[in-house]
């Protein structure tokens, strides 16, 4: 069969632009001759299942007599291109024999938009992204991969704009990049930003911009003062303390960037490997969510910028949010002062009075005055946060844990490491959190009992990976018993959350 024919399958999640890219293609090779049959197979939703845009270009000179019949579909080992807005659609196209390595290039963004499938994982869910680097690297006859999204955001475009340009500069299309551009043009829609996007796009994919460039970023004046401290601490752990230090100074302010500092100076003297695991847990823990978190992020201008840019805002479209919030009668004690939350969270009778009151969840527009302003009063409580009955009850939590840490830092150090990654175990909001924290305190109680076995190590990893099998906690509960601690394995039923001695 004539390879004048040119064969394009494109790979695109829902909101990246993949139907306004395989348009652009079929006006590009349209206005330059050629004819072109396009095809939109569509996914089960966004990030269950991508949509895949079949096209087929022909050149018109080429025709002698009857007019070529064009596939509806890609077709095993026979695409010439292949595009991937994502990391793990480019593993997919070449597992369905789209991409092959005498015929296929392939042109796919680097970064990864999560499944549904990864997502719901109790413990770290996530696909090897360097596995598929390295399917896709041997798949393909050329391979042109490169963080597409950063670039997309950089320009303040959409990641097809970036596709286009990454197209264009692969020189799999016979067309100049005059002609890419006329077709940006052509569409009048957000012209100037969409042709930012595919300029940066055609520099990377000629290898102008190299792989080591690092985007712009304003420097933060809260950081600045943490620097010489942080360099004084393993160097393997740093990148991961800069980020806890720029994500609690965002969650709260400085001073409270400034405890989480002084806590992990307290074992500066650790291994790199304890260090790092109790910095990226303790991070985490210490910016825990709250309704106060929530409503903060609903409401920041970079996330407004996102939906719109999904919906192509850009082109003037017309749109509103509607955000869903159902805090429960605990999450609204969290946010008391401590006394006061205490007070109701032991209080049956004002329980009953008040839990009606938060039967019911409530739609909430933050695009509307109203809704702005009720979000933003929620969010400027932050101020609080540091009084708070949740506050208070976390930071027991944490101060107990460290306490543990630290004390089988030097008698026992595998048992350290162990007891140090168990916060991954903490997960969520509301009732996630309940049950998360309840399976965490278990092992932790655990450890007190049984601190002096030569096995605790082990035990902590079995315990550990056994709580993160099952949402409802029969793995742990099992394994609870097999090491024939019944008190520890008991339940009230009550999806309370369990104490150890520690935090009480």
């Amino acid at each position: 069969m004539s390879r004048d024919r040119i064969s394009i399958a494109i790979a695109a999640l829902g909101g990246q632009g993949g139907g306004v890219l395989s348009n652009w293609i079929v006006e590009l090779a349209e206005a330059n001759g050629y004819i072109a049959q396009y095809t939109a197979i569509a996914g089960v939703a966004q990030r269950t299942g991508a949509t895949i845009y079949a096209i087929e270009l022909y050149p018109q000179d080429k025709i002698l007599g009857k007019e070529p019949v064009l596939a509806l579909m890609p077709v095993s080992g026979d695409v010439d291109v292949c595009i991937a807005s994502e990391l793990m659609e480019a593993g997919r196209a070449v597992n369905r024999g789209i991409v092959t390595p005498d015929r296929t290039t392939l042109i796919t963004s680097d970064h990864r938009v999560f499944a549904i499938g990864e997502k719901e994982q109790l413990s770290d869910g996530r696909f090897d992204s360097d596995a598929v680097r390295n399917a896709i690297s041997e798949a393909a006859k050329k391979l042109i991969i490169f963080d597409m999204d950063a670039l997309a955001q950089k320009s303040g475009s959409v990641i097809s704009s970036v596709l286009f340009g990454a197209l264009a500069g692969s020189g799999s299309l016979p067309f100049e990049r005059e002609k890419f551009e006329q077709t940006i043009k052509s569409s009048a829609r957000a012209v100037d930003i969409n042709l930012s996007a595919f300029a940066l796009g055609f520099d990377r994919a000629k290898g102008r911009i190299s792989d080591n460039e690092k985007l712009e970023q304003k420097p933060d004046t809260a950081f600045s003062g943490f620097t010489c401290r942080v360099e004084k601490l393993p160097e393997e752990a740093q990148p991961i303390i800069t980020y806890g230090l720029h994500r609690l100074v965002d969650y709260q302010d400085a001073e409270y960037a400034e405890l989480y500092l002084q806590r992990l100076e307290c074992f500066k003297d650790a291994s790199e490997e304890l260090i790092t695991e109790i910095a990226r847990y303790l991070a985490l823990w210490m910016g825990y969510e709250d309704v106060i978190r929530v409503a903060d992020l609903k409401t920041r201008e970079e996330r407004s910028k996102n939906i719109a840019a999904e919906i192509r805002a850009a082109d003037r479209q017309i749109w509103y949010g509607h955000d869903y919030f159902h805090p429960r009668f605990e999450e609204f004690i969290d946010i008391l002062p401590v006394g006061l939350g205490r007070s109701m969270s032991g209080s049956k009778l004002l329980r009953k009075i008040f839990s009606p009151l938060f039967a019911k969840g409530r739609i909430i527009r933050p695009q509307t005055i109203a809704g702005y302003i009720l979000l933003r009063i929620v969010a400027n409580l932050r101020f609080l946060r540091r009084h708070s009955y949740k506050y208070h009850c976390e930071e027991k939590r944490i101060i107990a844990w460290l306490d543990l840490v630290l004390k089988f830092k030097d008698e026992n150090p595998e048992a350290a490491l162990e007891l140090a990654k168990c916060p991954r175990l903490i997960k969520g909001y509301g009732e996630t959190h309940e049950r998360s924290i309840n399976r965490f305190s278990r092992i932790m109680a655990f450890v007190e009992n049984h601190g002096s076995e030569a096995d605790l190590a082990s035990k902590i990893i079995e315990l550990r990976e056994a709580a993160l099998m099952d949402d409802k906690g029969n793995a742990l509960k099992a394994c609870l018993n097999n090491f024939n601690d019944v008190e520890l394995n008991s339940d009230d039923g009550k999806n309370r959350e369990f104490e150890w001695a520690g935090s009480s």
